[in-house]
């Protein structure tokens, strides 16, 4: 039976491989160490906002490239598309994010702060108020009569459009109103037929994109979970009709693949089928890849099955033919579509929340993250034993350039003692430490240090880099 978590929880080191921590101590890592900082946090920070430091920009983008490799680099069927963020309003008409893409929303009448209605409800102990109508929250809250956090009155559950909205052009009316998109999908669904007319693809095939969104959330809140402003990483993939079970089976097993190799806990992983009355407008059906936060179990991902709604839509509006014709039988339709979506702002806190460890061996506690050597920001941090020692500094500087021609992300470290310096890379999830001290200079050996186990092996110089690689991959 899964337990919900409550953030003030502190939990130690369970097992190598199994652990649980507060959001309090991620979120004091992530800044301390350069992951994650507030948005704006001089002027007082910017409700929803995040900013990536250091470390937080290297650990997405080792997620994001992984996450291209695996579903798009390695496949002989799928296309890359980095599409604008601002798209003519008529798209959002279309698919019908100006009537439906809406949150439940509630005002405390006297403070008239603004609060989602459902949000409300669940922490008041409603478990299934996120699957209720406006209506019946509004019924819910009058019946009995249901105070705002700040005890006071409420009004009306009435329903609120997330979509945020610019103006563009030198004329300020309602022609000029333009949408921040809440989703990367109809960028692709709208250059279906460029990438069609330009490589003639066969079905099935999909297109990818990774980019930005935006959803004006009534209550950011956890972190990075409910934010903003966010990145998404998608594929649309087109299929016949007929073929959509056998395709969505495969994506699902395809995400799972990935969800662990990425390092985030699969025992934590749910995989929850979403009932027709809580589904978006356009799906048929719905997966969501839950995972169990220390705020509850909340979704990670999602993988829906939105028919040929979007294309039909799109056509119909737009008056562009957008069937595709089978070469073989001559049959004309619509492609049916299959999408896995996951944010990358979650993945993100998934990996920090299952790479966590704290190690009780002694007095004192250490901290690392158990980061795979792909995904954490460095692969190796290389030191002289004492900086103050010219000798051992030219020496760790060779060895710091000969990996860095190796691998990717190498970094220098001689800040402070070697046992801070052990510390600060265990904590940033560093897999490998390498020392060069008095007896490297004398026979070409260094130490190399391990993340997880904390034992130390001296190896030559000329061997450093084939040994690390045969461990990172």
């Amino acid at each position: 039976m899964l337990r919900n978590i409550s953030p003030t929880d502190t939990f130690s080191l369970m097992s190598e491989h199994t652990t649980q921590t507060d959001m309090e101590k991620i979120v004091s890592l992530a800044k301390r160490r350069g992951f994650v900082f507030q948005g704006s946090e001089i002027y007082g920070g910017l409700a929803g906002t995040y900013d990536y430091g250091p470390l937080g920009v290297l650990l997405k983008n080792n997620i994001r490239d992984n996450w291209i490799e695996k579903f798009v680099s390695s496949q002989t069927n799928m296309y890359l598309l980095d599409s604008a963020i601002l798209m003519h309003p008529r798209v959002w008409e279309t698919t019908g994010h100006v009537d439906k893409f809406v949150d439940p929303l509630v005002e405390d009448i006297v403070t008239h702060k603004r609060y989602r209605a459902d949000h409300l409800l669940e922490e008041a102990g409603v478990s299934d108020a996120s699957s209720w109508t406006p209506q019946q929250m509004n019924d819910f809250v009058t019946k009995n009569n249901h105070k705002s956090p700040e005890g006071n009155p409420l009004g009306p559950v009435r329903t609120f459009n997330m979509m945020l909205s610019t103006k563009v052009g030198t004329v300020e009316d309602s022609a000029s109103v333009v949408y921040l998109r809440p989703e990367t999908a109809q960028g692709i669904f709208l250059n279906y037929k460029n990438v069609m007319d330009s490589f003639h693809p066969k079905l099935p095939f999909g297109i990818a994109q990774v980019g930005k969104a935006f959803r004006n959330e009534i209550t950011p809140r956890d972190f990075i979970f409910r934010v903003r402003e966010f990145e998404q990483m998608e594929i649309e993939y087109f299929i016949h009709g007929s073929q959509w079970k056998e395709t969505f089976t495969f994506f699902q097993e395809q995400m799972l693949s990935w969800i662990t190799s990425i390092g985030i806990d699969s025992s934590k992983i749910h995989c929850v089928d979403i009932p027709d009355a809580d589904r978006a407008h356009y799906s048929q059906r719905t997966i969501d890849f839950e995972f169990e936060y220390p705020f509850g179990q909340k979704e990670l991902f999602g993988l829906a099955y939105r028919t040929d709604y979007d294309l039909a839509r799109h056509m119909q509006e737009s008056g562009a033919r957008l069937e595709y014709v089978d070469e073989v039988t001559q049959e004309k339709f619509i492609p049916h579509v299959i999408e896995p979506s996951c944010g990358l702002e979650r993945a993100v806190l998934a990996v920090l929340l299952s790479a966590y460890r704290e190690d009780t061996a002694g007095d004192d506690v250490r901290v690392f993250l158990d980061l795979p050597a792909h995904i954490a920001p460095y692969t190796v941090a290389v030191s002289p034993l004492l900086k103050n020692k010219e000798k051992l500094w030219n020496e760790a500087r060779d060895v710091f350039e000969m990996l860095k021609k190796e691998f990717h992300h190498v970094v220098w470290d001689d800040h402070g003692n070697i046992g801070k310096r052990y510390r600060r890379q265990d904590e940033i999830g560093t897999p490998f430490c390498v020392v060069i001290d008095f007896d490297s200079l004398e026979d070409k050996t260094v130490t190399i240090r391990d993340r997880n186990t904390t034992e130390q092996i001296r190896i030559s110089k000329d061997d450093l880099a084939g040994w690390i690689r045969a461990r990172i991959t």
